[in-house]
């Protein structure tokens, strides 16, 4: 089994706003550049998953086509983490307080509304467990921190290593960018 992860093109959001579940479109012209870059290097024939928010799926329906993908699915689990209040708010503005208790319990700690890290992981490497049960090679659309966690549920056993060694370690994923995994 392989999982083909493309992080999502650009999103049409200012720099330093939060935005995880926020459902936003594609920076105009994000996506042509995206699927050049990326199309050739995607196997074809294999079912394609995307987180349903629009900055994956957008970029996903115009994927599929051009990889031949078998069939185009969108799943909830692989949604960026939801960051309640803190949503579409800039970081800087986010009050000191919350971002320290954040970083005193990165794993457990909720934003105001929000989910946390561990709970992501939950459903993060419940899709995953469901690709392993069917040992289902597949291209999957989603997102940094999604990305971050496949990553880390495939070296870390429990739901809770995964997450600490997320919030541990900065991977940086750029936009449009590929990662194996497999």
């Amino acid at each position: 089994m392989k999982l083909y992860l493309v992080r999502h093109p650009p999103p049409d959001v200012e720099a330093g706003i939060c935005y995880g579940v926020t459902d936003l479109s594609l920076a105009p012209g994000a996506a042509d550049a995206t699927l050049a870059a990326v199309r050739e290097r995607l196997p074809a024939g294999l079912p394609l998953f995307s987180s349903p928010l629009r900055r994956c799926s957008e970029f996903a329906t115009q994927l599929a086509p051009a990889v031949a993908a078998t069939r185009l699915e969108l799943d909830v689990r692989l949604a960026e983490m939801h960051f309640g209040a803190w949503e579409m708010r800039r970081w800087n503005d986010i009050p000191r307080s919350e971002i320290d208790a954040w970083a005193a319990n990165p794993c457990e700690f909720q934003p105001p509304d929000g989910e946390s890290v561990l709970a992501m992981t939950q459903r993060v490497r419940a899709f995953l467990n469901d690709r392993r049960a069917r040992n289902e090679s597949a291209v999957v659309v989603c997102h940094a921190g999604s990305i971050r966690l496949l990553l880390a549920c495939m070296q870390n056993a429990s739901d809770r290593d995964a997450a600490i060694a997320v919030t541990r370690e900065r991977l940086a994923i750029p936009y449009g960018s590929l990662t194996v995994l497999g």
